[in-house]
């Protein structure tokens, strides 16, 4: 059911074909592919709109033409297959040939925004980039991340309108590039989960860090914090919820710190939304302690659902300790005042009801809306001018 009015139909009448161009996309995990696959989902369930997600395959081994949550998905080959720089010169011919009437990229740092932004300007397709834009492991890379994104504003420049995440991603980008504001629509992550089926006690002492497995995460930050947390708390223990690179490093460090029998590492499967609402629903704090999250997804699900958050005030996180959402932790805090942070927070709240902010927190309905509303204000910008 359309929760907003509907789109203008194409001249013969039939639905909008939109594209959504991802470099990675279910079953592979994370917070954009998150977004891609909830936002994608309710626009397939509009009888306005025909989506396609068109993504990436590096590994050769996932479906070229497939069916997930209902919406349709074309894979296109990239290399090289252990680095994410996802050249995919099938993602060009696919925006450049296709039969789309608006092209939304979702995703900035890797090639696939390139491609996509160019294949589209050259075939006079309307496009919209929301950002994501992420953090990174490697010193080096995240270096060389605000250069990359200025040699993009010509690019950028040419998009019918741009979507940010947070606050801060749209406030970054207009200075990077020089774009002002009002081609920025600030469209925040949803954070809406199932209820568990059934009853979900909070465990004390139990805290959960979410994320993809990278040190930029920040989920050794927590490890390393455990073992004083543990002197104030002996039942305190740690749950991190990804998968990733950087997996056997925790385990090791774990195992360095002596922890390893109370961290437990989980992969979820990524289109198991009930498993992420149980394991939130069974934490009594969250610490999400990346260096750079821009509207990081794991975080607004726990404060939807009532969880206490202490976070890295930093990027996008930042944010949400502005707005009262998440408790502030200097990114650059010891060790000791992490656990320090946490102790207090789970003193604080151990035994305590779970309450939800009493503020009206986006979903991922009101997400997709929004976008919705961009695009409706691009197709009307466009068919005044004649544009093709």
């Amino acid at each position: 059911m359309n929760s907003s009015a509907p789109l203008p139909p194409r001249a013969d009448g039939s639905p909008l074909r939109i594209a959504h161009v991802v470099h990675r996309f279910l079953p592979e995990l994370g917070g954009t592919e998150t977004h891609t696959a909830e936002v994608t989902r309710r626009l397939a369930e509009r009888d306005d709109v025909d989506v396609t997600v068109v993504t990436t395959d590096r590994s050769g081994e996932l479906p070229p033409l497939d069916t997930v949550n209902g919406v349709r998905v074309l894979r296109k080959k990239a290399w090289p297959k252990e680095r994410d720089y996802y050249a995919s010169p099938g993602i060009y011919r696919e925006i450049a040939s296709g039969d789309y009437d608006l092209v939304h990229m979702q995703g900035v740092h890797t090639l696939v925004p390139v491609a996509t932004m160019v294949a589209a300007r050259r075939s006079r397709k309307p496009y919209v980039l929301t950002f994501h834009s992420g953090g990174h492991s490697s010193v080096s890379r995240s270096a060389v991340r605000s250069p990359q994104f200025k040699a993009m504003t010509p690019l950028l420049r040419g998009a019918d309108h741009l979507i940010a995440v947070s606050r801060f991603e749209r406030n970054r980008f207009s200075a990077l590039t020089d774009i002002p504001h009002h081609r920025f629509t600030v469209i925040g992550n949803g954070g809406s989960l199932p209820a568990p089926v059934e009853d979900v006690p909070a465990v004390p002492g139990r805290i959960v860090s979410s994320g993809r497995l990278e040190r930029y995460k920040g989920h050794h930050r927590a490890i390393e914090a455990l073992p004083l947390i543990r002197r104030d708390i002996p039942d305190a223990h740690l749950v991190i919820l990804g998968g990733g690179p950087y997996e056997q490093d925790l385990r090791d460090l774990s195992s360095r710190l002596g922890v390893e029998s109370v961290v437990t590492i989980k992969h979820l499967p990524p289109a198991d939304r009930g498993a992420m609402a149980r394991e939130l629903a069974s934490a009594t704090v969250m610490a999400a302690l990346s260096s750079y999250e821009a509207h990081p997804v794991g975080v607004m699900e726990a404060v939807a659902g009532g969880l206490p958050v202490l976070g890295s005030d930093i990027a996008g996180i930042g944010d949400l300790v502005e707005d009262g959402l998440v408790t502030g932790l200097d990114p650059e805090a010891s060790t000791e005042r992490t656990a320090d942070a946490l102790v207090t927070m789970l003193r604080t709240v151990s035994g305590a009801p779970r309450t939800r902010p009493d503020v009206e927190l986006p979903t991922w309905e009101s997400c997709t809306d929004a976008v919705v509303e961009v695009y409706r204000g691009v197709l009307a910008a466009r068919a005044p001018a004649g544009r093709p």
